[in-house]
């Protein structure tokens, strides 16, 4: 039997490192090969193989994927919607051809399956706001969004022409104690926590009513988990997944905190992200999810904030 050897590219980002650390508890840790333009993240020394990687060196890439028989291959690196803006070109570029160099290689090597994340940033404003539809009209207006949406037409490019076996998610803002903020529109979620146990106090991006569709990242892990693991015979959409967890607003998060710390204190001062997150789905409708594979969301906004606190404080320690 054919034992799996999995890449993980982009393994030191916010989603990264905890997949990593999930695929080596079931895969094994010398069958999972973490890989980053960064230096190794704290979290993942000590816990397997991982290699300095550029993901837009095509040829280094494949170089790797043949020398280690690699047979899945998780891509997870991209700029994300915030630092985007600030420099499209560079992000369309980065976005979308480390994507290409993955799926070429893939085809190639006959790889058994790709993951490769989408976002809700697919969607723009004139996509219906409340539990946002699988198949709609999708007009993005962020250049990271822009480019997941091409990056979603490729991967089901590649299944239809080529057969490649390409799967995906459109992740909501992820939220997580483990890692920081990666430069998106939905981080005031997690730097929130990080300010009220620190200073007891957060000054928001984003204005207090301004709804978006959250997940915690055990959730976030355990979907991606989920989905790699299906059948491919479940697997009916091949551009990527809505998937859903909660939707809140700032000031409803705020209000949770405040349960657990009295003190804390919240303001207001929208910059250019307001924008973004205003084009936005404000929730989804994940059915299809539900449906092929068995998808279910486990937290909710009281439980996610009750294990922040209690597990942020070591992380922030460290």
């Amino acid at each position: 039997m054919k034992k799996d050897k999995i890449l993980v590219i982009g393994a030191c980002g916010q989603i990264g490192v905890e997949l990593t650390l999930a695929l080596r508890k079931m895969y094994g840790d010398a069958n999972v090969l973490a890989s980053d333009l960064r230096e190794e993240h704290d979290l993942l020394k000590g816990t397997g193989p991982y290699v300095t990687l550029d993901v837009m060196n095509k040829e280094q890439l494949h170089v790797l994927v043949i020398r280690h028989n690699i047979t899945q291959i998780y891509l997870l690196a991209a700029i994300l919607s915030a630092t985007g803006e600030k420099n499209p070109l560079l992000a369309w570029h980065i976005n979308m051809q480390s994507l290409l160099n993955v799926l070429d290689i893939a085809k190639e090597e006959s790889i058994d399956k790709i993951y490769w994340p989408s976002s809700i940033a697919v969607f723009g404003p004139n996509s219906p706001k409340e539990t946002t539809p699988q198949h709609t009209i999708i007009e993005p207006t962020t250049i990271y969004g822009i480019s997941k949406y091409a990056g979603e037409r490729w991967c089901e490019y590649y299944n239809h022409r080529y057969g490649l076996d390409v799967r995906s998610l459109r992740y909501p803002g992820l939220i997580s104690y483990k890692s920081a903020p990666g430069g998106g529109t939905t981080d005031y979620a997690i730097e929130i926590f990080h300010e009220a146990l620190e200073e007891q106090k957060y000054t928001c991006f984003l204005k207090e009513s301004t709804y978006l569709p959250m997940m915690y990242m055990p959730d976030a892990i355990r979907a991606t988990i989920e989905l790699m693991e299906a059948d491919k015979s479940r697997i009916s959409v091949r551009s990527s997944y809505n998937l859903g967890g909660m939707s809140f607003s700032p000031k409803e998060i705020a209000a949770e905190i405040k349960k657990h710390i009295p003190e804390f204190t919240i303001s207001y001062k929208p910059d250019y992200r307001q924008q973004i997150a205003d084009s936005w789905p404000q929730s989804i409708d994940d059915q299809l999810a539900r449906d092929d594979w068995g998808w279910k969301p486990e937290y909710y906004l009281e439980k996610m904030t009750v294990d922040m606190l209690k597990n942020l404080p070591e992380t922030l320690q460290k």
